[in-house]
């Protein structure tokens, strides 16, 4: 029996490294992409081969870039030629900034978007022709709790994110009824090391005006960097919802400490959803095959 075939992107460090190697340990083919492959990434790519050693499955390293076309349509043509198909797409390249939302500029904002948004699209884009002519894979986007509520000082990376959720239900619509799924895992605060990678605004002397409001994203950022949850709940999740049925799966997970109340909003957002299908009379079409239609 084939193993099912998994890629996931960012994987040079935090989620994104143990995700990739929970799940060769575990008998997946993986294709672990990164960045700068042959450059400032290698070492990580050899550690990441290290400790892949002697798995069940099997763990490759392959550069990818989600912000550039050509790479992502590069990287996914190499894993079809290798392995000939694609089982799961874990969407976990990203990153953040922190500081008063009117320091950062248009640019900045370009980039963050290019890597937690348009990148998804790219990869998902991507690989979405293999997975319709399989009448099936799996979509995984890690987004975050900062997708459904605002952090004070993260502002342009909670919009990314909450364009990151909004693009995953808009595929999980689009796919359920070709057995393809898509759905979201959203961390809380766990210490990835990205709190400690968060870059501050280009234009600091817009800050001028404001006053204590300005030491609320050091403040905050230094709360997330303490967290003592163990990241690798988050791959544990990814490898539990890989092995869950399509259509017993569902369309968030939210998992760790820090922005209380996601799980409401969460809840409340799916009764209002299915509320709105039905009203448009699209509840039939957008649901998994044999899924049963919610409640009236």
């Amino acid at each position: 029996m084939q193993p099912q075939v998994a890629i996931v992107t960012g994987t040079s460090s935090g989620f994104g490294r143990l995700i990739s190697l929970t799940l060769a340990r575990e008998g997946f083919l993986v294709f672990a992409t990164m960045r700068e492959l042959h450059g400032r990434n290698a070492p990580a790519a050899r550690d990441l081969l290290r400790l892949a050693a002697g798995s069940q499955g099997e763990l490759r390293v392959l550069e990818l870039d989600v912000t550039s076309d050509r790479s992502v349509s590069h990287g996914v043509a190499e894993v079809l030629r290798q392995a000939g198909r694609i089982d799961v797409l874990v969407n976990n390249a990203g990153f953040g900034y922190g500081g008063i939302t009117e320091t950062f500029t248009i640019a900045q904002m370009q980039k963050i978007f290019d890597t937690n948004v348009f990148g998804v699209m790219r990869t998902i884009r991507a690989v979405l022709p293999q997975m319709h002519q399989q009448r099936s894979g799996l979509l995984i986007q890690i987004s975050s709790g900062a997708g459904r509520v605002v952090l004070p000082g993260m502002g342009l990376y909670c919009a990314s994110k909450f364009a990151l959720e909004a693009l995953t239900e808009a595929f999980h619509y689009d796919l359920a009824p070709s057995g393809i799924g898509s759905i979201s895992i959203a961390p809380g605060a766990y210490p990835t090391g990205i709190a400690e990678k968060i870059g501050a605004g280009d234009d600091p002397e817009r800050i001028a005006p404001y006053g204590a409001v300005r030491e609320v994203p050091d403040r905050l950022l230094k709360q997330i960097a303490a967290s003592q949850a163990d990241p690798q709940e988050i791959a544990d999740k990814v490898l539990e919802v890989v092995r869950t049925p399509a259509r017993e799966r569902a369309l968030r997970y939210r998992l760790g400490s820090g922005a209380a109340g996601v799980e409401t909003i969460n809840e409340v957002c799916h009764e209002i959803q299915q509320k709105v299908l039905a009203a448009f009379g699209v509840a039939e079409e957008t649901r998994f095959p044999g899924s049963p239609l919610p409640a009236p």
